[in-house]
């Protein structure tokens, strides 16, 4: 079925439009979406333009609902591939470094509008924006470590259903490396403790990315699975990374005597304090935990009257026990000296459980912070708490005979 008249004009108009991005060199990307043809399960298609042996290539991310498929092609293959590709997509987002362009089509119509906005920086020429894009990763693709961890292939190219998980990896070394900048420690050496390492893939990219700038790391995982244990160690025998150990316990069992770095992701249930109290009590620069499984607060909370018809329902009950407990967590590392911050980790497809609390030790700290204990104690009044793990740990009143939870 053919398109109005005026379809083809906005359409030609919208490529016109990149083409001249493409000569001005201020090209950003392009989403594609509201895809029609087909390709079954295909959500959005993003393309850039990025440089492969110092040749410009146009770079497709074909977002499927389980996997993302990457494909390049020639610069002069661009114009005939982006036609093609509009016929198929009901809307078309073009960003360039002043402007947005959009297209949106329907049965009877297409519009186009351009919205203008303040220019950032001058692009870098395209010849800088390597996809050799070593430069924009945090992770470079050709370590050896990926492979055995089912992240590449032998070609050391990303294995589509583990794309997203590669993204996690490069998110998470991104926010180490900012942490990083921000601590005050001067000495090469780096000693790093990972509480739950699983089978390793944080860690792994900790280490490659820190003996790769300048760092001599010094880390261990600690996991409970002696399968992940064995198979982590022997990966990291063949990567000869010679001081990346690991150790079959939990943080319980585990107490290094010092440590720089104190990472915990998905720690189940008061794991995650002891995990936070191990870092606090060994005075760890940098503290970084992915909070799991609030389940200490929750029997214990009692509504205050005037938020009763909202907690009445269990999933905001849940809700606020799981805010409840990481806002404590957050106020204990402030008062106990910390710089902590609270925000979304990155959009896990394969958990909810993307949350994050990141702590950085401040210089000028001497004695706990009363007026945020104080604070502390107001949010466990008006919500009837009496006990939160991470803060009898800190006071040396926690009972031995409390073993606490696994999930």
């Amino acid at each position: 079925m053919s398109q109005p008249a005026s379809a083809c004009i906005q359409e030609q108009q919208f490529l016109e439009a990149f083409q001249q991005a493409i000569e001005t060199q201020s090209f950003d990307r392009m989403i594609l979406s509201q895809y029609q043809g087909e390709l079954a399960q295909l959500d959005k298609i993003i393309l850039r333009m990025v440089s492969v042996q110092q040749q410009v290539v146009l770079s497709c991310l074909y977002r499927y609902q389980t996997q993302d498929v990457t494909k390049n092609y020639p610069l002069d293959e661009a114009p005939a591939l982006l036609e093609s590709l509009l016929a198929q997509c009901k809307q078309a987002n073009l960003f360039t470094t002043s402007a947005e362009v959009q297209l949106k089509k329907n049965k009877k119509k297409a519009m186009l509008t351009r919205t203008t906005h303040k220019s950032a920086a001058a692009a870098p020429p395209l010849t800088q924006q390597a996809h050799d894009r070593a430069k924009h990763r945090y992770v470079d693709q050709d370590s050896y470590f990926l492979q055995p961890l089912g992240i590449t292939d032998h070609k050391a190219q990303i294995i589509p259903s583990m794309a997203r998980k590669w993204k996690q990896i490069n998110k998470f070394v991104e926010i180490f490396s900012g942490a990083l900048a921000q601590i005050s420690s001067t000495a090469s050496a780096l000693r790093v403790v990972d509480f739950g390492s699983g089978k390793g893939y944080l860690t792994f990219a900790l280490y490659d990315y820190l003996s790769k700038h300048g760092q001599t790391p010094f880390i261990t995982g600690v996991e409970l699975n002696p399968k992940m244990v064995e198979f982590c160690q022997k990966v990291a025998t063949q990567a000869q990374f010679t001081q990346l150990d690991f150790f079959q316990g939990d943080v319980r069992t585990y107490q290094p005597e010092h440590l720089d770095v104190m990472i915990a992701l998905h720690a189940c249930d008061v794991a995650t304090d002891f995990a936070i109290h191990s870092g606090i009590r060994l005075n760890a620069q940098m503290i970084m935990c992915a909070p799991c499984c609030h389940k200490e607060l929750r029997p214990q909370l009692v509504s205050p009257e005037v938020l009763k018809p909202m907690l009445q329902f269990g999933i905001h009950a849940g809700q606020q026990a799981e805010m409840l407990t990481d806002t404590i967590r957050a106020l204990l590392l402030k008062a106990y000296g910390y710089e902590s911050k609270v925000f979304e980790f990155v959009a896990l497809e394969h958990t909810s459980k993307n949350k994050m609390i990141l702590a950085t030790k401040r210089q000028d700290y001497t004695a706990p912070d009363q007026a945020v204990l104080a604070q502390i104690q107001a949010l466990k009044q008006m919500y009837g708490i009496e006990k939160h793990s991470l803060e009898l740990l800190l006071n040396e009143q926690w009972d031995q005979q409390d073993l606490g939870r696994k999930c």
